[in-house]
């Protein structure tokens, strides 16, 4: 049953500030869940829609982005506890259709130390940028209703020079996790969204978590997410809240709740998901920017931070717990996209700023 708990946000004022500091900021809508040791605090700031009155939902749909990253990392562990999936094994050997390179293994995939290019296109060191699937302007707005089947995106990896060999570099690639999902289907016979609800959503009573496949509906209720672009020398908007994720795929296309995400990474740190030495491997971080096995780990003054943001046109997750699940810090944003990311400062703000207010104890900046 779906509860909508606006308001709940009196007893809590700093972290209403920031949410509606952050709606000031450039956000459409923002809604926030906090569970800590003075228990579970939610709201939400901005509006719903835009031109619309109605303030965010606190607990409606959203797409998360790469959040969905440690979804896919979180089931491929539970494999490897099952024994169907071997952590250290070449990825070839469940794949072997697409002629990988023997030596990228299951857990480079996780890692992003595979080497593979991204088929959401590269930045290199020396500012070249190499394209992959559309995903800005005008170009996407055309096409976002167009479904990619997976196996064309790692074609389309595997059909450009590998960024470095296996296991001697870091950088992210939504490949990684396009290939790590097929692995999940290939040794278990059945689809993604079967075998993470066998997994994780049947066992912890998740309702509002969706892997929705090509197809670009996003369950009631939800808030809104915009596009901005350039058409003909004028400048449009439309709403992308509809939207065919299949073009980043197990990179970043599955639809949850601030509520869910919650259950779901607090039962994920807090050690019921997985062996212990399993958890162990999953936070423990590369030396480039502290990414472990589908997740980050981000070190506060507070102590040790767990997380898996994400976003995507219009939309994004935040996804923060400490090392024993007891604090969480879930969120959905949306927002007016654009080809120029010009979102992406005040989105790296909005992740300082709550974390500071709640791992930290920061009640000003």
């Amino acid at each position: 049953m779906f509860t909508d708990l606006s308001g709940q946000g009196q007893d809590r004022p700093e972290l209403q500030k920031a949410i509606e500091e952050l709606a000031e900021s450039g956000f459409v809508g923002v809604q926030l869940r906090v569970n800590d040791e003075q228990g579970e605090w939610v709201g939400s700031a901005g509006v719903r829609e835009l031109s619309q009155s109605a303030k965010p939902l606190t607990n409606g749909h959203f797409r998360i982005g790469s959040s969905t990253k440690n979804f896919v990392a979180t089931s491929v562990l539970m494999l490897v506890a099952e024994g169907k999936i071997g952590l250290d094994a070449p990825v070839d050997d469940y794949l072997p259709e697409f002629g990988l390179d023997r030596r990228i293994t299951v857990r480079m995939l996780l890692q992003h130390t595979s080497g593979i290019f991204n088929h959401t296109g590269e930045l290199y060191e020396d500012g070249t940028i190499v394209l992959g699937v559309p995903w800005q302007g005008k170009d996407w707005v055309d096409n976002r209703f167009k479904t990619y089947l997976p196996e064309e995106l790692v074609r389309l990896s595997s059909s450009k020079p590998a960024r470095f060999a296996p296991g001697t570099g870091w950088s992210y690639a939504n490949t990684n996790y396009v290939l790590a999902r097929l692995v999940v289907e290939k040794v278990t016979g059945r689809s993604f969204a079967e075998e993470l609800q066998r997994l994780i959503l049947g066992p912890l009573g998740m309702t509002g978590t969706v892997v929705p496949g090509a197809s670009p509906e996003i369950p009631e209720p939800h808030n809104h997410g915009y596009y901005r672009y350039e058409d003909a020398g004028q400048e449009r908007t439309v709403d992308v809240t509809r939207q065919n994720p299949s073009w980043v795929g197990a990179g970043g296309d599955m639809i949850s709740t601030t509520s869910d995400l919650h259950t779901y990474f607090s039962a994920l740190m807090g050690g019921k998901l997985l062996p212990a030495e399993l958890l162990a491997e999953m936070r423990t971080p590369e030396a480039t920017v502290g990414y472990g096995l589908g997740v980050f780990a981000q070190e506060t003054e507070g102590g040790t931070v767990f997380h898996h943001n994400g976003a995507t046109m219009g939309s994004a997750a935040l996804m923060y717990s400490t090392p024993d699940g007891s604090k969480t810090l879930t969120a959905g944003l949306t927002w007016v996209d654009d080809a120029d990311l010009s979102i992406a400062p005040a989105f790296r703000t909005a992740q300082r700023r709550f974390v500071d207010t709640v791992f930290c104890g920061k009640l000003d900046r």
